[in-house]
């Protein structure tokens, strides 16, 4: 069992001894230090922060936890009750709060829960605001309220319906032309809160969802990350139904995956670049992933004439990177879609939507699409070391060895090869190092990781 304290959130597994897990005691502890954080931001009367949840089955306990510890603070509470993360995200900006916390172990099984933490811009903490928030947890310098003071709670149901109808009100999602296509869309929701939200935006579309495993209970029927080995129910569902194609998203509606007409995988890796391949034909610019996705976008980028860059990995360096660069698409190559002109969050409704635009505008079917783009195949491997070992060390051995290779040092090591490349990063809580590679084919790039762990290997002694 496991509590991970890191600058992004704190996750763990429910029950257990406390300190070791997500316990109601550490619920608690870093709510009441988010919320130090929070009225140390601004210096005002009162504050408030948005709350929701994924479904998952602790998801009730931990969230009335959460906000109570907040009330004791003296900061109001604005409860989503079930909700997305981009949901939550956009309801931070738009209820003009001081920030806001998902309850959401994202991929993770049903026995996890997290605090995921925002700040006023409905966006997720920087490295730097992280570490104050596990400081002030670690001092235990935490104030509460007289009771005169105390904070309130305040239920909104509405925000999923508000998020989609700005959504709909987006340039670029071409809601007449979705609806005369008369699409019909499978969709897994893992039982947990896409299970609300994404069957509202199709109907919204005037698209027939056809509804497996909407039921928000939190019994998720398969494990909840989107990839081709757990989704064979809605493969074969698709192609049952005659649907035009199956969606697939996490536990809280932040990575988005499709499966085509004929019950194949179009590739999570994909969805970022068909979307971009749909913003760039009406605004060519900038686009950004993080160094561990696909090269696919950086290619489909250019096809466009426009300039790809890559960020570290992790949504906050995405979004900063984007910011930078003032790119018009960005996200990951899990499935999440960052468009600015919504917000600048993973967001699995707004990539659906822009997705059916670019569907009912080509008209084509999505196996059709997919042989649009060059087709890469990703490797994904660890080498562990003992502790004693010098992890920046090694990396810097292997930068040098390929010197006159393109190499990024942003995150870990990325070298890109005319072909192919690889990527080392280091673990922030392991004696690890993670090789990611991609290459023409799954050999190739299997054989190039296999090369680099034997190469890690040997400089490790």
């Amino acid at each position: 069992m496991t509590l991970i304290k890191s600058i992004s959130g704190i996750r763990g597994t429910i029950g257990g001894p406390q300190g070791d897990n997500l316990t109601p005691v550490d619920a608690v502890l870093y709510a009441s230090a988010y919320g130090t954080w929070v009225q140390q931001q601004r210096n005002k009367e009162s504050h408030k922060v948005v709350v929701g949840r994924d479904a998952r089955i602790s998801g009730e306990m931990v969230q009335q936890l959460v906000m109570n510890t907040l009330v004791g603070m003296g900061i109001h509470v604005v409860d989503l009750g079930l909700s997305t993360t981009p949901t939550v995200e956009m309801a931070v900006t738009m209820e003009h709060a001081d920030g806001g916390i998902i309850l959401t172990a994202s991929h993770n099984p049903k026995q996890w829960n997290a605090l995921k933490l925002l700040n006023s811009k409905g966006e997720f903490l920087n490295a730097e605001a992280g570490q104050e928030i596990l400081d002030i947890a670690e001092s235990g310098a935490m104030t509460f309220a007289e009771v005169d003071n105390l904070g309130k709670i305040t239920r909104n149901d509405a925000y999923i319906d508000l998020h989609i109808d700005e959504i709909l009100a987006l340039d670029l999602v071409n809601v007449p032309v979705i609806k005369k296509a008369n699409f019909k869309v499978a969709v897994d929701a893992v039982n947990s809160t896409g299970g609300i939200a994404v069957p509202l935006l199709l109907e919204a579309l005037d698209v027939e969802p056809v509804k497996l495993y909407c039921e928000p209970t939190g019994h998720f029927p398969h494990n909840p990350e989107p990839l081709k080995e757990h989704l064979g129910d809605l493969m074969e569902l698709v192609v049952k139904q005659h649907a035009d194609f199956g969606i697939v998203v996490d536990p809280d509606v932040d990575r988005l995956a499709f499966v085509d007409e004929k019950g194949e995988m179009f590739g999570e890796e994909y969805t970022l670049v068909a979307v971009a391949d749909y913003i760039l034909r009406k605004n060519p610019g900038t686009t950004v992933s993080n160094m561990s996705s696909s090269r696919a976008l950086r290619d489909v980028t250019e096809t466009h004439g426009g300039t790809y860059t890559a960020s570290a990995v992790g949504e906050v360096n995405v979004v900063q990177q984007m910011k930078d660069t003032n790119a018009v698409i960005g996200g990951e190559g899990n499935g999440g879609i960052i468009y600015p002109e919504l917000h600048y969050g993973r967001d699995s409704l707004v990539g659906i939507a822009l997705f059916l635009s670019f569907l009912a505008e080509e008209k084509i079917a999505v196996s059709e699409l997919r042989k649009r783009y060059t087709s890469y195949f990703m490797s994904k491997k660890k080498i562990e070391l003992t502790p004693q070992l010098d992890v920046d060390a090694i990396l810097k051995e292997m930068e040098s060895r390929y010197a006159n290779e393109q190499i990024n040092t942003l995150d870990g090591v990325k070298i890109d090869f005319a072909e192919n490349w690889v990527h080392l990063r280091k673990s922030n809580t392991e004696p690890i190092i993670r090789i990611y590679t991609e290459a023409k084919s799954q050999e190739e790039a299997d054989a190039l990781a296999d090369r680099f762990i034997g190469e890690l290997k040997e400089i490790a002694g």
